[in-house]
């Protein structure tokens, strides 16, 4: 038997498959077509479902969402934005304890919303005179973790923290 013939011949204990495989795609789209993030949020009725791709239910809040117009590559980059701040103020937070929320009070005497208020005015001030740019880019991230944990300060003293 030849190389041809070992090749075209079929084992007997296999079965052939003739079954038909129909691919089916979400109403409204074609098949084998290329399709954005962004078109396939606005189109599909699924997508904006309550607890599925960040969609919280808040119906009981006074903050109603148009699910039609949040934007996922919005949210998506918020998402982002937030996290790396937020990784920012942890790794700060392991190097200085927790001197933002209860400072040492070494030299100054201010409680914690006096005192990032101080540090705040301390960045804003920075922006002032050098603007925003590519080097102070990182001054624009303290500045915003500053305000995050302005607002921790703030909510711990009215006691909702």
């Amino acid at each position: 038997m030849n190389k041809n013939q070992k090749q075209n011949k079929k084992c007997k204990c296999q079965k052939e498959d003739t079954t038909d495989v129909t691919m089916s795609v979400p109403e409204g789209f074609e098949y084998n077509k290329a399709y954005s993030i962004d078109s396939l949020a606005t189109k599909s009725k699924y997508y904006w479902e309550i607890n599925r791709n960040g969609l919280q239910d808040n119906s009981s809040s006074d903050h109603d969402i148009d699910k039609q117009s949040i934007n996922p590559n919005f949210s998506w980059h918020l998402d982002k934005v937030v996290e790396r701040i937020t990784k920012l103020l942890k790794e700060k937070n392991a190097a200085y304890g927790n001197s933002a929320l209860k400072p040492l009070n070494t030299f100054s005497k201010l409680d914690a919303i006096d005192s990032l208020c101080s540090r705040i005015d301390d960045k804003l001030a920075r922006i002032s005179n050098k603007g925003i740019t590519d080097d102070t880019e990182d001054t624009v991230d303290d500045l915003i973790g500053y305000l995050l944990l302005l607002k921790m300060a703030m909510d711990k003293k009215k006691g909702t923290y």
